[in-house]
């Protein structure tokens, strides 16, 4: 089968990549499943592996099989796999979890301690297709695109994690900022819109980005080339500033606006990330705000999700690419070329 691998780190997102002829995957254990993948979701972390940023967090043999936000049609199934059969259309979680360690009996998948995540410590979904597991696989209802949904399958969750995190501590009125509105942020927004009645500020640099927040739902948008971010977001609160802030962007200029754009008590979660965090300990005490980070969200939050997205609550814009375009969507995304999401389909 072909599959776009890494087979060296580089900032030449031109050369990231490379289609090779590999083995189809086969199964080794009871639990397992192969998907034929229909889309694959490209990721800025997809960018940041290629610059082999993820190194010191996570064991990486190269070569390897990029893209973890894959959906497609299961092809084959273990002997004990019971919950989907071949033919059914499936989103698959980017993680394969033990479900026996202590965080998968908390629920907490994110923390599995024997886990395995698409793309990133092992072979990914820029291939014909993807060996998983029975506990990563969700089906899909009947309607839903499963080349659509795949970037749901790590943007969605992301953003929907953070959301939700979020909606936990907004009641209605309170003010609600997202930073950066690209693909993981027009899906947050969404997400706030679908389940707070806060009042939402979109900051975003491209007026495209502006505008498409506008139409999914933001109050207020912000050009932080051309306004101060912080009058505005205390303009627009009455003074108060903003309860919650997604930071979909996580670079040292919008980290930076924490303690003057989030509200006492509040919580400024970091979902992008390449930056830093450079406040002094005072500002947080003062202020008595937080920083929160986010990775990827828990197997049933992908199923919530998905229930949103069967509803029309949440909508995702994509652009389709062949996977012998995988270096051109690197480029692309990389100079911010890119509104929404690119989905790769493999022939």
């Amino acid at each position: 089968m072909q599959a776009a691998r890494l087979h060296e780190y580089t900032h030449d997102m031109s050369q990231a990549l490379s289609v090779d002829e590999i083995d189809r995957p086969t199964i080794d254990s009871s639990d397992g499943v192969i998907v034929e993948v229909e889309g694959a979701g490209w990721c800025q972390t997809d960018n940041h592996i290629i610059e082999g940023m993820w190194t010191e967090y996570a064991p990486q043999d190269l070569p390897m099989t990029l893209g973890h936000e894959n959906a497609g049609i299961v092809s084959e199934v273990g002997d004990e796999v019971t919950t989907v059969e071949v033919g059914d259309p499936v989103i698959c979680h980017p993680v394969q979890t033990c479900g026996t360690c202590r965080s998968c009996r908390l629920g907490e998948d994110m923390y599995c301690e024997d886990s395995k995540f698409n793309g990133l410590t092992h072979d990914g979904g820029f291939a014909e297709y993807l060996l998983t597991s029975e506990r990563a696989v969700i089906p899909l209802p009947a309607g839903v695109d499963p080349t659509d949904i795949a970037p749901h399958a790590d943007a969605g969750i992301t953003a929907y994690h953070a959301a939700k995190k979020a909606v936990r501590e907004l009641n209605p009125g309170d003010t609600a900022v997202v930073i950066g509105v690209g693909g993981l942020g027009h899906i947050g927004l969404q997400c706030l819109r679908a389940m707070s009645a806060a009042d939402i500020v979109a900051v975003d640099l491209k007026e495209s980005a502006r505008a498409l927040a506008s139409d999914l739902g933001a109050d207020e948008t912000v050009d932080p080339q051309t306004e101060d971010v912080t009058d505005a977001v205390t303009d627009f609160s009455g003074g108060v500033g903003a309860q919650q802030v997604l930071d979909f962007v996580g670079r040292d200029e919008t980290t930076a606006l924490a303690p003057d754009i989030t509200a006492a008590g509040g919580d400024h979660h970091i979902i992008g990330y390449g930056g830093h965090i450079h406040e002094p300990a005072q500002a947080l005490v003062n202020g008595e705000f937080a920083f929160r980070g986010t990775l990827v969200g828990r197997y049933a939050e992908l199923q919530e999700l998905v229930a949103l997205v069967d509803r029309g609550a949440v909508d995702l814009h994509t652009e389709r690419y062949d996977l012998g375009d995988v270096n051109t969507v690197a480029e692309r995304l990389e100079h911010g070329e890119i509104d929404g999401r690119a989905v790769i389909t493999p022939p």
